[in-house]
Protein backbone atom coordinates (compact mmCIF):
# COMPACT_ATOMS: atom_id res chain seq x y z
CA UNK A 1 0.00 0.00 0.00
CA UNK A 2 2.89 2.38 0.77
CA UNK A 3 4.21 1.88 -2.76
CA UNK A 4 0.84 2.77 -4.25
CA UNK A 5 0.67 5.97 -2.17
CA UNK A 6 4.19 6.95 -3.28
CA UNK A 7 3.23 6.32 -6.92
CA UNK A 8 0.14 8.53 -6.52
CA UNK A 9 2.31 11.24 -5.00
CA UNK A 10 4.92 11.03 -7.79
CA UNK A 11 2.27 11.13 -10.52
CA UNK A 12 0.60 14.09 -8.86
CA UNK A 13 3.92 15.85 -8.58
CA UNK A 14 4.69 15.20 -12.22
CA UNK A 15 1.35 16.70 -13.21
CA UNK A 16 2.11 19.79 -11.11
CA UNK A 17 5.56 20.21 -12.70
CA UNK A 18 4.27 20.00 -16.29
CA UNK A 19 1.04 21.94 -15.74
CA UNK A 20 1.87 24.32 -18.61
CA UNK A 21 2.22 21.38 -21.01
CA UNK A 22 -0.90 19.46 -20.02
CA UNK A 23 -2.98 22.64 -19.55
CA UNK A 24 -4.28 21.55 -16.14
CA UNK A 25 -3.98 23.93 -13.21
CA UNK A 26 -1.64 22.56 -10.56
CA UNK A 27 -4.28 22.83 -7.83
CA UNK A 28 -6.23 19.96 -9.43
CA UNK A 29 -3.55 17.23 -9.15
CA UNK A 30 -2.61 18.60 -5.72
CA UNK A 31 -6.14 18.16 -4.37
CA UNK A 32 -6.61 14.80 -6.09
CA UNK A 33 -3.39 13.27 -4.79
CA UNK A 34 -4.13 14.58 -1.29
CA UNK A 35 -7.58 12.99 -1.20
CA UNK A 36 -6.46 9.69 -2.75
CA UNK A 37 -3.43 9.41 -0.44
CA UNK A 38 -5.49 9.78 2.73
CA UNK A 39 -8.21 7.49 1.35
CA UNK A 40 -5.61 4.77 0.73
CA UNK A 41 -4.22 5.27 4.23
CA UNK A 42 -7.69 4.84 5.71
CA UNK A 43 -8.42 1.73 3.67
CA UNK A 44 -5.07 0.11 4.40
CA UNK A 45 -4.46 1.33 7.94
CA UNK A 46 -4.03 -2.22 9.30
CA UNK A 47 -1.21 -3.00 6.85
CA UNK A 48 1.12 -0.19 7.95
CA UNK A 49 3.86 -1.28 10.39
CA UNK A 50 4.69 2.22 11.67
CA UNK A 51 3.19 5.64 12.24
CA UNK A 52 4.89 9.01 12.66
CA UNK A 53 3.64 11.25 15.46
CA UNK A 54 4.20 14.85 14.31
CA UNK A 55 3.62 16.30 17.76
CA UNK A 56 6.54 14.36 19.24
CA UNK A 57 8.57 14.11 16.00
CA UNK A 58 9.03 10.38 16.37
CA UNK A 59 7.55 7.01 15.48
CA UNK A 60 4.69 5.66 17.60
CA UNK A 61 5.93 2.82 19.79
CA UNK A 62 4.22 -0.49 19.10
CA UNK A 63 1.95 0.83 16.38
CA UNK A 64 1.94 -2.50 14.54
CA UNK A 65 0.51 -4.25 17.64
CA UNK A 66 -2.46 -1.87 17.99
CA UNK A 67 -6.00 -2.87 17.07
CA UNK A 68 -7.95 -1.45 14.13
CA UNK A 69 -9.88 1.11 16.21
CA UNK A 70 -6.70 2.41 17.89
CA UNK A 71 -4.97 2.78 14.52
CA UNK A 72 -7.98 4.63 13.11
CA UNK A 73 -7.89 6.92 16.14
CA UNK A 74 -4.21 7.71 15.46
CA UNK A 75 -5.04 8.46 11.84
CA UNK A 76 -7.94 10.76 12.71
CA UNK A 77 -5.91 12.63 15.32
CA UNK A 78 -2.96 13.02 12.92
CA UNK A 79 -5.21 14.21 10.08
CA UNK A 80 -6.79 16.79 12.38
CA UNK A 81 -3.34 17.90 13.58
CA UNK A 82 -2.07 18.47 10.04
CA UNK A 83 -5.30 20.16 8.96
CA UNK A 84 -4.96 22.56 11.88
CA UNK A 85 -1.34 23.41 11.06
CA UNK A 86 -2.18 23.84 7.38
CA UNK A 87 -5.19 26.03 8.21
CA UNK A 88 -2.92 28.33 10.24
CA UNK A 89 -0.85 28.98 7.13
CA UNK A 90 -3.82 29.39 4.81
CA UNK A 91 -5.71 31.79 7.10
CA UNK A 92 -2.50 33.80 7.52
CA UNK A 93 -2.08 34.04 3.74
CA UNK A 94 -5.73 34.97 3.22
CA UNK A 95 -5.36 37.85 5.66
CA UNK A 96 -2.15 39.12 4.07
CA UNK A 97 -3.56 38.86 0.54
CA UNK A 98 -6.73 40.72 1.53
CA UNK A 99 -4.78 43.59 3.11
CA UNK A 100 -2.68 43.96 -0.03
CA UNK A 101 -5.79 43.97 -2.21
CA UNK A 102 -7.34 46.66 0.02
CA UNK A 103 -4.21 48.79 -0.45
CA UNK A 104 -4.50 48.29 -4.21
CA UNK A 105 -8.22 49.19 -4.08
CA UNK A 106 -7.20 52.65 -2.86
CA UNK A 107 -4.35 52.74 -5.42
CA UNK A 108 -1.90 52.82 -2.54
CA UNK A 109 0.98 51.41 -4.55
CA UNK A 110 0.90 54.49 -6.81
CA UNK A 111 2.78 56.15 -3.97
CA UNK A 112 5.74 53.88 -4.68
CA UNK A 113 5.49 54.60 -8.41
CA UNK A 114 5.65 58.31 -7.69
CA UNK A 115 9.11 57.93 -6.16
CA UNK A 116 10.64 56.83 -9.49
CA UNK A 117 11.74 59.90 -11.45
CA UNK A 118 14.85 58.68 -13.33
CA UNK A 119 15.00 57.43 -16.93
CA UNK A 120 18.32 55.60 -16.51
CA UNK A 121 17.83 51.88 -17.13
CA UNK A 122 20.59 50.97 -14.67
CA UNK A 123 19.16 53.17 -11.89
CA UNK A 124 15.67 51.79 -12.45
CA UNK A 125 17.12 48.28 -12.21
CA UNK A 126 18.61 49.01 -8.79
CA UNK A 127 15.52 50.88 -7.59
CA UNK A 128 13.27 47.96 -8.45
CA UNK A 129 15.82 45.51 -7.06
CA UNK A 130 15.86 47.09 -3.62
CA UNK A 131 12.09 47.67 -3.72
CA UNK A 132 11.56 43.98 -4.47
CA UNK A 133 14.06 42.90 -1.81
CA UNK A 134 12.56 44.91 1.04
CA UNK A 135 8.93 44.97 -0.11
CA UNK A 136 8.86 41.17 -0.38
CA UNK A 137 10.01 40.94 3.23
CA UNK A 138 6.94 42.95 4.23
CA UNK A 139 4.14 41.80 1.92
CA UNK A 140 5.67 38.47 0.68
CA UNK A 141 7.54 37.80 -2.55
CA UNK A 142 4.49 36.81 -4.59
CA UNK A 143 2.62 40.00 -3.81
CA UNK A 144 5.72 42.18 -4.23
CA UNK A 145 6.29 40.70 -7.68
CA UNK A 146 2.70 41.42 -8.72
CA UNK A 147 2.91 45.00 -7.44
CA UNK A 148 6.27 45.83 -9.02
CA UNK A 149 5.51 44.28 -12.41
CA UNK A 150 2.24 46.20 -12.41
CA UNK A 151 4.24 49.41 -11.83
CA UNK A 152 6.73 48.38 -14.52
CA UNK A 153 3.93 47.99 -17.02
CA UNK A 154 3.00 51.61 -16.39
CA UNK A 155 6.60 52.83 -16.70
CA UNK A 156 7.94 50.80 -19.64
CA UNK A 157 5.85 50.12 -22.74
CA UNK A 158 8.47 47.97 -24.53
CA UNK A 159 7.84 44.39 -23.38
CA UNK A 160 11.24 43.18 -24.68
CA UNK A 161 12.89 45.56 -22.20
CA UNK A 162 10.37 45.00 -19.44
CA UNK A 163 10.83 41.21 -19.22
CA UNK A 164 14.50 41.69 -18.34
CA UNK A 165 13.46 43.75 -15.33
CA UNK A 166 10.78 41.18 -14.48
CA UNK A 167 13.39 38.40 -14.49
CA UNK A 168 15.64 40.28 -12.07
CA UNK A 169 12.65 41.21 -9.87
CA UNK A 170 11.96 37.48 -9.41
CA UNK A 171 15.50 36.99 -8.06
CA UNK A 172 15.28 40.00 -5.74
CA UNK A 173 11.80 39.17 -4.47
CA UNK A 174 12.71 35.57 -3.63
CA UNK A 175 15.92 36.72 -1.92
CA UNK A 176 14.02 39.31 0.10
CA UNK A 177 11.36 36.84 1.15
CA UNK A 178 13.89 34.41 2.60
CA UNK A 179 14.99 36.52 5.61
CA UNK A 180 11.50 37.56 6.75
CA UNK A 181 9.00 35.29 8.52
CA UNK A 182 6.23 36.74 6.35
CA UNK A 183 8.24 37.14 3.12
CA UNK A 184 7.83 33.67 1.64
CA UNK A 185 5.26 30.94 2.24
CA UNK A 186 8.02 28.41 3.00
CA UNK A 187 9.64 30.70 5.56
CA UNK A 188 6.19 31.32 7.02
CA UNK A 189 5.73 27.55 7.28
CA UNK A 190 8.98 27.24 9.24
CA UNK A 191 8.05 30.21 11.43
CA UNK A 192 4.53 29.00 12.19
CA UNK A 193 5.93 25.48 12.68
CA UNK A 194 8.18 26.91 15.43
CA UNK A 195 11.40 26.05 13.61
CA UNK A 196 12.72 29.61 13.31
CA UNK A 197 12.20 32.90 15.13
CA UNK A 198 12.22 36.39 13.66
CA UNK A 199 15.42 37.61 15.32
CA UNK A 200 17.58 34.64 14.40
CA UNK A 201 16.07 34.48 10.93
CA UNK A 202 17.21 38.04 10.29
CA UNK A 203 20.60 37.42 11.89
CA UNK A 204 21.35 34.27 9.91
CA UNK A 205 19.86 35.16 6.54
CA UNK A 206 19.92 38.90 5.91
CA UNK A 207 23.50 39.04 4.61
CA UNK A 208 23.26 35.81 2.53
CA UNK A 209 19.94 36.97 1.07
CA UNK A 210 21.32 40.43 0.33
CA UNK A 211 24.28 38.90 -1.51
CA UNK A 212 21.91 36.61 -3.38
CA UNK A 213 20.31 39.78 -4.75
CA UNK A 214 23.36 42.03 -5.09
CA UNK A 215 25.61 39.68 -7.07
CA UNK A 216 23.17 39.07 -9.98
CA UNK A 217 22.18 42.74 -10.06
CA UNK A 218 25.80 43.87 -10.11
CA UNK A 219 26.52 41.59 -13.06
CA UNK A 220 23.28 42.54 -14.83
CA UNK A 221 23.98 46.28 -14.49
CA UNK A 222 26.86 45.86 -16.99
CA UNK A 223 24.71 43.96 -19.49
CA UNK A 224 23.36 45.60 -22.65
CA UNK A 225 19.62 45.53 -21.74
CA UNK A 226 20.29 47.83 -18.79
CA UNK A 227 22.46 50.40 -20.58
CA UNK A 228 21.24 53.81 -21.71
CA UNK A 229 18.02 55.68 -21.08
CA UNK A 230 14.38 54.68 -21.32
CA UNK A 231 12.31 56.25 -24.04
CA UNK A 232 9.59 58.69 -23.03
CA UNK A 233 6.87 56.16 -22.39
CA UNK A 234 3.29 57.30 -21.95
CA UNK A 235 1.88 56.74 -18.49
CA UNK A 236 -1.64 55.47 -19.09
CA UNK A 237 -2.70 56.44 -15.57
CA UNK A 238 -1.29 59.99 -15.64
CA UNK A 239 -4.77 61.51 -15.93
CA UNK A 240 -6.49 58.94 -13.76
CA UNK A 241 -7.81 60.42 -10.50
CA UNK A 242 -6.09 58.99 -7.43
CA UNK A 243 -7.66 58.29 -4.08
CA UNK A 244 -6.75 60.90 -1.48
CA UNK A 245 -6.26 58.04 0.94
CA UNK A 246 -3.66 56.22 -1.21
CA UNK A 247 -0.66 56.95 0.99
CA UNK A 248 -2.61 56.49 4.21
CA UNK A 249 -3.84 53.02 3.21
CA UNK A 250 -0.38 52.01 1.96
CA UNK A 251 1.30 52.83 5.25
CA UNK A 252 -1.61 51.50 7.32
CA UNK A 253 -1.71 48.20 5.44
CA UNK A 254 2.03 47.61 5.42
CA UNK A 255 2.22 48.65 9.06
CA UNK A 256 -0.48 46.12 9.94
CA UNK A 257 1.38 43.29 8.23
CA UNK A 258 4.70 44.24 9.80
CA UNK A 259 3.09 44.30 13.26
CA UNK A 260 2.22 40.59 13.08
CA UNK A 261 5.63 39.29 14.26
CA UNK A 262 5.53 41.81 17.12
CA UNK A 263 2.02 40.65 18.08
CA UNK A 264 3.19 37.04 18.13
CA UNK A 265 6.22 37.87 20.28
CA UNK A 266 4.14 39.77 22.85
CA UNK A 267 1.09 37.49 23.06
CA UNK A 268 2.64 34.11 22.08
CA UNK A 269 -0.46 33.51 19.95
CA UNK A 270 -0.22 31.97 16.46
CA UNK A 271 0.60 34.52 13.70
CA UNK A 272 -2.76 34.15 11.97
CA UNK A 273 -4.46 35.75 14.99
CA UNK A 274 -2.30 38.85 14.62
CA UNK A 275 -2.95 38.90 10.88
CA UNK A 276 -6.70 38.78 11.46
CA UNK A 277 -6.39 41.69 13.89
CA UNK A 278 -4.38 43.65 11.32
CA UNK A 279 -6.98 42.86 8.64
CA UNK A 280 -9.78 43.98 10.93
CA UNK A 281 -8.11 47.33 11.66
CA UNK A 282 -7.30 47.96 7.99
CA UNK A 283 -10.85 46.96 6.99
CA UNK A 284 -12.35 49.46 9.46
CA UNK A 285 -10.44 52.36 7.93
CA UNK A 286 -11.13 51.07 4.40
CA UNK A 287 -14.88 51.06 5.06
CA UNK A 288 -14.78 54.51 6.64
CA UNK A 289 -12.72 55.97 3.80
CA UNK A 290 -14.98 54.46 1.15
CA UNK A 291 -18.09 55.92 2.85
CA UNK A 292 -19.79 52.55 2.54
CA UNK A 293 -21.86 50.66 5.05
CA UNK A 294 -19.72 48.94 7.68
CA UNK A 295 -20.46 45.32 6.91
CA UNK A 296 -18.02 42.62 5.96
CA UNK A 297 -20.78 40.04 5.51
CA UNK A 298 -24.53 40.01 5.22
CA UNK A 299 -27.25 37.38 5.44
CA UNK A 300 -29.29 39.28 2.85
CA UNK A 301 -27.86 38.20 -0.51
CA UNK A 302 -29.27 41.19 -2.42
CA UNK A 303 -27.96 43.62 0.16
CA UNK A 304 -24.61 41.83 0.17
CA UNK A 305 -24.34 41.93 -3.64
CA UNK A 306 -25.17 45.62 -3.70
CA UNK A 307 -22.70 46.33 -0.95
CA UNK A 308 -19.98 44.38 -2.77
CA UNK A 309 -19.95 47.05 -5.48
CA UNK A 310 -19.02 49.69 -2.93
CA UNK A 311 -17.19 47.86 -0.17
CA UNK A 312 -13.38 47.71 -0.53
CA UNK A 313 -13.37 44.65 1.71
CA UNK A 314 -15.78 42.71 -0.50
CA UNK A 315 -13.94 43.85 -3.60
CA UNK A 316 -10.60 42.75 -2.13
CA UNK A 317 -11.91 39.37 -1.00
CA UNK A 318 -13.24 38.73 -4.51
CA UNK A 319 -9.73 39.22 -5.93
CA UNK A 320 -7.99 36.75 -3.61
CA UNK A 321 -5.98 34.11 -5.48
CA UNK A 322 -8.06 31.18 -4.22
CA UNK A 323 -6.43 28.61 -6.55
CA UNK A 324 -3.10 29.22 -4.81
CA UNK A 325 -4.73 28.72 -1.41
CA UNK A 326 -6.30 25.42 -2.53
CA UNK A 327 -2.98 24.32 -4.03
CA UNK A 328 -1.21 24.87 -0.72
CA UNK A 329 -3.97 22.92 1.03
CA UNK A 330 -3.60 19.96 -1.34
CA UNK A 331 0.17 19.81 -1.44
CA UNK A 332 0.68 20.29 2.31
CA UNK A 333 -1.86 17.62 3.21
CA UNK A 334 -0.42 15.24 0.59
CA UNK A 335 3.06 15.62 2.08
CA UNK A 336 1.50 15.12 5.52
CA UNK A 337 0.27 11.73 4.33
CA UNK A 338 3.81 10.63 3.47
CA UNK A 339 5.08 12.03 6.75
CA UNK A 340 2.45 10.17 8.78
CA UNK A 341 3.51 6.82 7.33
CA UNK A 342 7.09 7.48 8.44
CA UNK A 343 8.31 7.58 4.84
CA UNK A 344 9.94 11.00 5.15
CA UNK A 345 11.42 10.08 8.52
CA UNK A 346 13.07 7.03 6.99
CA UNK A 347 14.19 9.03 3.95
CA UNK A 348 15.86 11.60 6.19
CA UNK A 349 17.77 8.90 8.05
CA UNK A 350 18.90 7.41 4.75
CA UNK A 351 20.14 10.78 3.53
CA UNK A 352 22.14 11.37 6.67
CA UNK A 353 23.68 7.89 6.47
CA UNK A 354 24.53 7.90 2.77
CA UNK A 355 25.60 11.54 2.25
CA UNK A 356 28.24 12.34 4.86
CA UNK A 357 29.93 15.01 2.72
CA UNK A 358 30.05 18.60 3.92
CA UNK A 359 28.40 17.66 7.19
CA UNK A 360 28.31 19.69 10.31
CA UNK A 361 27.68 18.58 13.87
CA UNK A 362 24.33 19.84 15.14
CA UNK A 363 23.19 18.53 18.52
CA UNK A 364 24.91 15.23 17.78
CA UNK A 365 22.99 14.71 14.54
CA UNK A 366 24.86 14.57 11.24
CA UNK A 367 23.10 16.74 8.69
CA UNK A 368 24.54 17.30 5.24
CA UNK A 369 24.88 20.84 3.97
CA UNK A 370 24.97 19.38 0.50
CA UNK A 371 21.50 17.90 1.03
CA UNK A 372 20.13 21.36 1.86
CA UNK A 373 21.86 22.91 -1.17
CA UNK A 374 20.37 20.19 -3.34
CA UNK A 375 17.00 21.00 -1.78
CA UNK A 376 17.47 24.56 -3.05
CA UNK A 377 18.31 23.34 -6.53
CA UNK A 378 15.36 20.95 -6.37
CA UNK A 379 13.02 23.82 -5.49
CA UNK A 380 13.74 25.25 -8.95
CA UNK A 381 12.35 22.09 -10.54
CA UNK A 382 9.72 21.19 -7.94
CA UNK A 383 7.64 23.65 -5.96
CA UNK A 384 9.46 24.70 -2.78
CA UNK A 385 6.33 24.42 -0.61
CA UNK A 386 6.22 20.61 -0.57
CA UNK A 387 10.01 20.39 -0.23
CA UNK A 388 9.92 22.45 2.96
CA UNK A 389 6.86 20.55 4.13
CA UNK A 390 8.84 17.36 3.61
CA UNK A 391 11.82 18.73 5.54
CA UNK A 392 9.55 19.46 8.51
CA UNK A 393 8.84 15.75 8.69
CA UNK A 394 12.38 14.66 7.84
CA UNK A 395 14.32 16.52 10.52
CA UNK A 396 13.71 17.02 14.22
CA UNK A 397 16.32 19.68 15.10
CA UNK A 398 15.43 22.26 17.76
CA UNK A 399 14.01 25.71 17.07
CA UNK A 400 16.52 28.13 15.49
CA UNK A 401 18.92 25.33 14.66
CA UNK A 402 21.20 26.36 11.79
CA UNK A 403 19.67 23.64 9.64
CA UNK A 404 16.23 25.32 9.56
CA UNK A 405 17.71 28.66 8.56
CA UNK A 406 19.75 27.09 5.78
CA UNK A 407 16.61 25.31 4.56
CA UNK A 408 14.73 28.63 4.63
CA UNK A 409 17.45 30.24 2.50
CA UNK A 410 17.85 27.39 0.02
CA UNK A 411 14.15 26.78 -0.54
CA UNK A 412 13.34 30.49 -0.68
CA UNK A 413 16.03 31.53 -3.17
CA UNK A 414 16.72 28.33 -5.11
CA UNK A 415 13.43 28.57 -6.96
CA UNK A 416 14.71 31.61 -8.87
CA UNK A 417 16.87 29.37 -11.07
CA UNK A 418 13.83 28.38 -13.13
CA UNK A 419 10.79 30.55 -13.78
CA UNK A 420 8.46 27.75 -12.66
CA UNK A 421 10.43 27.22 -9.45
CA UNK A 422 8.70 29.87 -7.35
CA UNK A 423 5.33 31.53 -6.99
CA UNK A 424 6.96 34.85 -7.91
CA UNK A 425 8.30 33.32 -11.12
CA UNK A 426 4.99 31.73 -12.05
CA UNK A 427 3.04 34.96 -11.57
CA UNK A 428 5.64 36.94 -13.54
CA UNK A 429 5.45 34.33 -16.30
CA UNK A 430 1.71 34.83 -16.47
CA UNK A 431 1.75 38.63 -16.31
CA UNK A 432 4.44 39.13 -18.95
CA UNK A 433 4.08 35.87 -20.94
CA UNK A 434 7.76 35.11 -20.33
CA UNK A 435 8.98 32.05 -22.19
CA UNK A 436 10.45 29.24 -20.07
CA UNK A 437 13.49 28.81 -22.28
CA UNK A 438 14.12 32.57 -22.58
CA UNK A 439 14.33 32.74 -18.80
CA UNK A 440 16.53 29.63 -18.70
CA UNK A 441 18.97 31.20 -21.16
CA UNK A 442 18.98 34.81 -19.95
CA UNK A 443 18.21 34.81 -16.22
CA UNK A 444 18.85 31.35 -14.72
CA UNK A 445 22.64 31.70 -14.64
CA UNK A 446 22.32 35.01 -12.79
CA UNK A 447 20.04 33.37 -10.24
CA UNK A 448 22.52 30.50 -9.85
CA UNK A 449 25.52 32.70 -9.06
CA UNK A 450 23.42 34.67 -6.60
CA UNK A 451 22.21 31.48 -4.91
CA UNK A 452 25.76 30.11 -4.58
CA UNK A 453 27.11 33.44 -3.30
CA UNK A 454 24.44 33.58 -0.60
CA UNK A 455 24.96 29.92 0.35
CA UNK A 456 28.71 30.51 0.75
CA UNK A 457 27.99 33.56 2.89
CA UNK A 458 25.63 31.54 5.11
CA UNK A 459 28.17 28.75 5.62
CA UNK A 460 30.63 31.42 6.79
CA UNK A 461 28.35 33.67 8.87
CA UNK A 462 26.70 30.83 10.79
CA UNK A 463 30.01 30.28 12.58
CA UNK A 464 29.51 33.70 14.19
CA UNK A 465 26.35 32.61 16.04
Amino acid sequence: MESIIIIVFVLGYLAITVEHSIKIDKLIPALVMMAISWALISLGIDSFPQWFDSSSHGLVDGFDTLGHEDKMHWMEETLLHHLGKTAEILVFLLGAMTIVEIIDYFDGFSTIKGFIKTKSKKRILWIFGFLAFFLSAIIDNLTATIVLISILQKLISDRSVRIWYAGLIIIAANAGGAWSPIGDVTTTMLWIGKKVTTGYLFGYLFIPSLLCMLVPFLVASFMKPFQGQLENDIDEDSNKPKSKFSSTMLYLGLGGIVSVPIFKTVTHLPPYVGMMLALGVVAIFAEIYSNSKFSISSHDSEESDAHAHHSPVHHSLSKIELPSILFFLGILMAVAALESLGILFGFANSLQDTMPMLTTEMDGTRVSDLVVILLGVGSAVIDNVPLVAASLGMFSEAIDDQLWHFIAYSAGTGGSMLIIGSAAGVVAMGMEKIDFFWYLKKISWLALIGFLAGAAAFLFTRTLF
